[in-house]
């Protein structure tokens, strides 16, 4: 393990760029994006519009009902666009001081909030830190060999992070002969906390799903959770439900037994057999709703009923053309990354199942691998930062402004005259010939 508090010289413009001619709907030259309402972006969502994908005539899915919004609800830029050639970056996580990015490589590098200001970075041992959690001043990261650490950030001056667990602990000589079912067999591909029991769920591309009691430094319970590579992992903190979703193109939901350690299978959400991606949680008073992204390019969605805690499909929200590979909730916002290298913000109406895009965004030259977004205010424009990395090795972060709904709609009469002029907007991906090469190579990502 290796600590380092000097930039490693990252590039602040993406270099391929220069030399990839990309199909795209907005010309910026060789800057970065500039800042650009959303309006003609937006739009591209309206059913009006746009044919959307079609869908099989057999599918028991429900498409979730979509405002056409024509004003400029959102308005955003590009504050940074860092490259570097040391793998993709497959996980980012955010603490109140410091961004978090693992990659293929053994580094984790930290970046302060919110000027993206590198402080340095940890070097492990193992690389393809594929799983990287925060939560407090703990910092959570899942290793090349199948292990799990846990570092102390609460240094926000100097950034000096200290190891405190490593999960499975190493094990006596005399207990080699046991058998050791606490460590995964492949790569761990998700991390959630229970902040509440303090217990840590990890997700592994070994169809098992292990809980570890911190305190304990023990693997309390493990079980095989779906049939493919378990790809993401949420809990309600509320009432401590446990989501996982597959390759195997299931989501599920657990329990935990009642004062024992193990988990029960409570209810198995699957409609077809494409492979869901990520999963998404969201929970405001009196409502929870679980978001999934899956390969063929919809975003699902479960809404919890009140009385008897079942979660029943809503509906889902299509717009990707490609896998959606992560997702991240905020307030009442869904942002969504996928493998047509764009990132979608939506936002759902309070009270109902409708839901808008308020913006595409298509800075990236490949697929859009992880998310992560902060709150910066949440006075009458709520402002956010957005980051995001892709799979063409570049970390971006975005300065988020969406006005509210109201602001929306009284200027949805004003744009109506702007109609025609937006239905020529043409949805293509924003694909690198890079990566259309590796991705008919079948190249896993």
């Amino acid at each position: 393990m290796e600590f380092g508090g000097e930039s490693p010289h990252w590039n602040l413009v993406d270099e391929g760029r220069k030399h990839i001619n990309l199909p795209r709907r907005f010309s910026f030259g060789n800057n970065e994006v500039d800042t650009e309402f959303a309006s003609a972006r937006s739009s591209c969502v309206s059913a009006a519009s746009f044919p959307l994908w079609p869908i099989s005539p057999e599918t028991p899915w429900t498409r979730s009902p979509v405002r056409a919004s024509l004003s400029p609800p959102l308005l955003y830029h590009c504050l940074a666009s860092l490259h570097r050639s040391e793998g993709n970056i497959f996980s980012i996580a955010v603490t109140k001081d410091f961004v978090f990015t693992g990659s293929a490589s053994s580094r984790i590098h930290a970046w302060r909030q919110p000027d993206c200001t590198e402080m340095g970075y940890i070097k492990a041992t193992c690389g393809e830190i594929r799983a990287i959690l925060a939560y407090g001043k703990m910092l959570f990261t899942a290793h090349g060999d199948y292990k799990i650490r846990v570092w102390d950030v609460s240094s926000t001056e100097n950034f000096r992070p200290k190891k405190t667990i490593t999960l499975p602990r190493r094990r006596s000589f005399f207990s080699y002969q046991k058998k050791n079912n606490q460590r995964h067999r492949d790569s761990i591909s998700c991390i959630a906390y229970n902040h509440k029991e303090k217990l840590l769920y990890t997700g592994s591309w070994d169809k098992t799903v292990k809980v570890w009691r911190i305190s304990e430094k023990l693997c309390v319970d493990s079980f095989v959770a779906h049939e493919g590579h378990v790809n993401a992992i949420v809990l309600n903190q509320e009432d401590g439900c446990v989501f996982t979703c597959s390759s195997d193109g299931a989501v599920k939901i657990w329990r935990r037994v009642f004062r024992e350690s193990s988990h029960i299978l409570t209810m198995t959400l699957k409609f077809q057999p494409s492979p869901v991606n990520t999963l998404a949680l969201s929970l405001s008073p009196g409502e929870c709703i679980l978001y999934s992204g899956s390969s063929d390019g919809l975003i699902n969605f479960w809404e919890k009923e009140r009385m008897s805690g079942r979660y029943n499909h809503g509906g889902f929200l299509q717009g990707h053309h490609f896998a959606v590979l992560c997702l991240t909730t905020i307030k009442d916002l869904i942002l969504s990354g996928s493998e047509d290298a764009t990132i979608r913000i939506w936002r759902r109406e309070e009270g109902n199942s409708f839901h808008s895009c308020l913006a595409v965004i298509d800075g990236h030259h490949g697929p859009v691998k992880c998310l992560a977004a902060a709150l910066e205010t949440e006075e009458i424009v709520m402002g956010l930062l957005v980051y995001s990395a892709s799979l063409d090795q570049t970390f971006k972060v975005w300065r988020v402004k969406v006005y509210p709904a109201e602001i929306e709609k009284q200027g949805n009469s004003v744009a109506n005259d702007q109609h025609a002029k937006t239905t020529d907007c043409k949805m293509s991906p924003v694909l690198s010939p890079s990566w259309v090469e590796k991705k008919i190579q079948g190249s896993d990502f």
